[in-house]
């Protein structure tokens, strides 16, 4: 229920961003499922999801330890091949050193990236979108979230009830976008 209420707030936040019937959507996430679904479910043929290329190079890392005696060179490697759409040479790489099934999931980093990668191989296009201009991370997504939410919610002796954070969080992120104004507008004509 959690995700589709939000899949509901990103369409909502879409509209008022001008989406249309010819806009585009891209989006990038941890690969999470429920986030994929929600851009497809909302936006259809017009939602493009691409999993987050860091979070993508953290299972590489993880399974680069096993994989080489040099992991980062390994490493680097590998995601160079991620920048350039060489999935199946990812893939082939990892497939090398995956741990036998009698190897709990839990210590076994090289066949948990497998996993990710072979999973969400139509979620992979970093090279597509570093032409277009889109970006491969969601950092600034996450810096943005440090900078609007927590700098506000975590400051020394501050707390806060849920439904007063969200609020107050609300009102913050109008003013960070730049709808201060059409948002008071808002309000006035509802009291009106």
């Amino acid at each position: 229920m959690v995700s589709r209420g939000r899949g509901e707030a990103l369409f909502d936040c879409a509209l008022r961003a001008g989406f249309g019937k010819d806009t585009r959507v891209p989006s990038v996430g941890d690969g999470a499922t429920w986030i994929a679904d929600q851009i497809e479910e909302k936006f259809g043929q017009q939602g493009q999801f691409l999993v987050d290329f860091y979070h993508a190079c953290d299972y590489l890392a993880a399974a680069s330890k096993v994989c080489a005696p040099d992991p980062r060179l390994w490493l680097n490697t590998q995601k160079a091949r991620l920048k350039a759409n060489q999935h199946e040479a990812v893939l082939a790489a990892l497939a090398l050193h995956v741990e036998p099934d009698t190897v709990a999931d839990l210590d076994a980093p090289v066949r948990a990236a497998q996993r990710y990668f072979s999973n969400r191989r139509h979620q992979l296009n970093d090279q597509g979108a570093r032409e277009q201009g889109l970006p491969i991370g969601s950092g600034e997504i996450e810096s943005a979230h440090r900078y609007v939410v927590q700098q506000r919610l975590k400051r020394p002796g501050a707390w806060w009830r849920i439904e007063q954070a969200e609020a107050m969080l609300a009102l913050r992120l109008n003013r960070v976008n730049d709808q201060w104004e059409p948002y008071w507008q808002d309000v006035i004509k509802q009291a009106a």
